[in-house]
């Protein structure tokens, strides 16, 4: 089936053997990091999260160098957060080299921006296409989510920042791998699927629409997927959206909080698979599971970055184009702390 999107990743200054196959994307990444932090929220039990959140501490990598020159940055204006959580198609040696701002072969595949309130009352994640034509500062041009590959997590970083102007308070990097041990360790996650589909990754399996329970592997394949998509990369961002509602409903269900073995697992699971800024340490993760500890599912809110539909760049790429003016909202939205209003307003919530 022919896919409105490039299945390789146009760099500048990058050779054709950097190019990986979509067969080996981890689109999936990023979605760890942001079911550890719903899990560690609901769980405030003294020392009980304290010691959780050691564990992620202990078990987490760290990036030293996770942010741009101060002089480039939006200043920090009130007490909202907003968190980075990417995923990219590469890993070993080269996680070191994008922390530190040299130049990779690694790609961002898949981009969320976590938006808390400063009154800590909602979560809203906003899915960003990986081949939005944005300006990639002192690069140009380029699919938003190269700057992995030209400057480290700093150039990201510094994109983001460029296009939402709002500041970037914490990074996470995440591996596929914790996302299946995750899903394992909640002993599956039941999923209702909308559009059925045959998996490229698990030859003969197909999927009918309705509700599947799904295990790691499958989950994986599910939010992998969108070669049997018409609309391709469009479609498994609502997988995503959709597998990422299930695991927060199921992570923090009564059965699921009251297991202290299971929440463990969950919890060792994921953090060995995670990468993320220095500054999001034990206490940081427990302060904010603490801030957040009135978080439900219904009070988590995922919606796609509304874009211009899509073109062709000029060196022949097909891309996502921006709506300038979405953009622009968005992000009045989230300086004012209005961005609930504004995704009402729009009716831009996935999947509801």
């Amino acid at each position: 089936m022919t896919q409105p999107f490039d299945t390789a990743d146009h760099v500048p200054g990058a050779g054709s053997s950097e190019r990986r196959s979509a067969r080996k994307r981890r689109g999936t990444k990023v979605l760890i990091a942001v079911a550890v932090v719903v899990a560690l929220v609901a769980i405030v039990a003294g020392g009980y999260l304290f010691n959780l959140a050691r564990t992620f501490d202990s078990g987490t990598s760290k990036i030293d160098q996770a942010f741009p020159e101060e002089s480039t940055r939006p200043k920090k204006t009130d007490t909202a957060m907003n968190i980075l959580v990417m995923g990219s198609d590469s890993r070993g040696a080269t996680e070191s080299d994008a922390a530190s701002g040299t130049p990779t072969n690694q790609r961002a595949d898949t981009l969320m921006l976590m938006h808390i309130p400063a009154d800590r009352k909602n979560i809203y994640t906003i899915s960003v296409m990986r081949d939005l034509w944005v300006d990639i500062p002192g690069h140009g041009e380029a699919k938003i989510n190269a700057a992995l590959a030209l400057g480290g997590t700093p150039q990201m970083v510094q994109t983001i920042e460029s296009v939402f102007q709002q500041r970037i308070d914490h990074v996470a990097m995440i591996d596929f791998e914790g996302f299946k041990g995750l899903t394992d360790a909640l002993g599956g996650v039941s999923v209702n699927i909308k559009v059925p589909f045959t998996s490229d990754a698990l030859p003969g399996q197909s999927f009918a629409p309705g509700q599947h329970t799904f295990d790691g592997t499958q989950a994986l394949a599910f939010v992998r997927e969108r070669h049997a998509y018409a609309d391709g990369d469009y479609q498994r961002v609502r997988n995503q959206q959709e597998f990422l509602r299930a695991i927060i409903k199921k992570s923090i269900a009564s059965q699921t909080l009251s297991n202290p073995i299971t929440i463990n697992n969950m919890v060792g699971a994921v953090s060995p698979f995670v990468t993320v800024d220095k500054s999001l340490d034990s206490g940081a993760v427990a302060g904010l599971a603490f801030e957040l500890k009135d978080i439900r599912a219904q009070n988590t809110v995922m919606f796609t970055l509304p874009t211009g539909g899509i073109g062709t760049s000029t060196d022949g790429q097909s891309i996502v184009l921006t709506d300038s003016n979405a953009i622009h909202d968005i992000s009045a939205a989230m300086a004012s702390d209005t961005l609930g209003e504004y995704v009402a307003a729009n009716k831009l919530e996935n999947g509801n």
